[in-house]
């Protein structure tokens, strides 16, 4: 195993790694390294004790195999295994930054991170990654595996980040695997399907800029909050007059702040929200109609408005056919999996991006929890780990043999 310096790489060497048991590493404790995990989640390019803790797990895990090769850009790292007679590169990628939430879970091994939760499941995701590359080192694979643990999925696009930086280099994939869990499904299902499996996600943040005044007053005023008042009423119709309905997009705004007391009338307003699509250019459709509708609130309001869309790498997650009808055939058969050919979720994933540039495939994995994706008592059942870690190591194993 050896290190190669990476484009960009900003390895911190005064962070202690967070060190894992001091015994000898025969056989990575599946449940435990999730629990270590979950205790320490951290928001995007800021996982500086998860990249110390998955570095410490690696270098054990990678100790004397001399087909490994390590490299770090900022919090990420990559893991390349060389093949022994290699005519592809097979890629299989976690993300791991944690998300800006309160965990009220109760369990004993609980975020340590005030205001931090692994509530989206990178948790889950990043030990079957190391569970995967363990099994992957028994023996030095035909074709090159790549295993990428991804910063900053929740928030900047790491995926993108990492792509247009060359973090790469020469081992970009060609084709990309990876897993999301599910907690609406059982334990033992996994589900996917050959064509979109995503939304494409676009932030939007708008700001109505009006003249503030007394109460009494209203006509010496230009009133920022009812202006976006009339807005959010009226980007209702984005959705259900522009939108093709056999297509599917979403127009969500979760924040909605104006005003100071009850007697005084606003002269700012913001907003807050989402778009998604299915489809990039219906995401584009969307985009342009949000923005028109707030530029002619605030001419009809006389005044003035500033609008931020921002799309980034979150596109939407596009499965390539062939590729993901290979992968679904070989979970159909896989004794202990339940395969599901699912509809597409509007939930969003910087996956996408890289799928955008090489071909691959990314499925669900069943958690069978209660609690939704970001909620604060998400909580996986720990049975998936290990069935997780089976089918991702034997699909890899089979596509590095070929």
């Amino acid at each position: 195993m050896r290190f190669v310096p990476c484009k960009s790489e900003q390895r911190r060497n005064f962070l202690p790694l967070y060190r894992i048991s001091r015994r000898k590493l025969d056989m990575l404790d599946l449940i435990q390294t999730r629990r270590d995990l979950h205790q320490i989640p951290e928001i995007g390019l800021e996982e500086f004790k998860t990249q110390a803790y998955l570095l410490n797990v690696i270098e054990k895990l990678t100790a004397g195999k001399d087909f490994v090769q390590i490299r770090t850009w900022q919090t990420g790292i990559l893991v390349y295994l060389q093949g022994s007679q290699p005519e592809r590169t097979i890629g299989w990628r976690t993300d791991i930054d944690g998300l800006p939430i309160l965990e009220q879970t109760g369990l004993s091994f609980a975020s340590q991170h005030q205001g931090r939760m692994h509530a989206c499941g990178h948790d889950f995701h990043m030990t079957i990654a190391l569970g995967s590359l363990e099994r992957a080192l028994e023996k030095q694979p035909k074709n090159n595996l790549l295993f990428l643990f991804q910063p900053a999925e929740e928030n900047e696009a790491g995926g993108m980040l990492m792509y247009e930086d060359g973090a790469f280099g020469d081992w970009l994939p060609d084709q990309f695997y990876a897993l999301h869990v599910r907690p609406d499904l059982k334990v033992g299902q996994i589900a996917t399907n050959t064509g979109t499996l995503f939304a494409g996600t676009c932030e939007v943040k708008i700001h109505f800029k009006g003249k503030g005044g007394h109460a009494a007053f209203p006509h010496e005023t230009k009133d920022a909050l009812v202006a976006a008042s009339y807005f959010v009423t009226q980007v209702q119709s984005v959705v259900s007059r522009n939108v093709d309905p056999i297509e599917g997009a979403v127009v969500t705004f979760g924040v909605f702040q104006a005003g100071t007391t009850n007697n005084v009338i606003a002269d700012t307003s913001f907003l807050h929200g989402t778009i998604r699509a299915l489809t990039h250019s219906m995401s584009l459709l969307v985009q342009k109609r949000v923005k028109d509708i707030a530029e002619g609130v605030a001419a009809a309001f006389n005044m003035d408005v500033e609008i931020e869309l921002k799309q980034g790498g979150y596109l939407p997650v596009e499965n390539n056919p062939e590729l993901a009808r290979e992968l679904m055939d070989f979970f159909d058969e896989k004794e202990g999996i339940e395969l599901i050919d699912i509809e597409p979720a509007m939930t969003g994933e910087d996956f996408g991006y890289l799928l955008s540039k090489v071909p691959g495939v990314m499925f669900w994995l069943g958690i069978d929890s209660p609690y939704a994706l970001h909620h604060p008592k998400m909580s996986p059942k720990e049975e998936a780990l290990a069935i997780g870690v089976e089918a991702v190591s034997s699909f890899l194993a089979k596509k590095t043999s070929e």
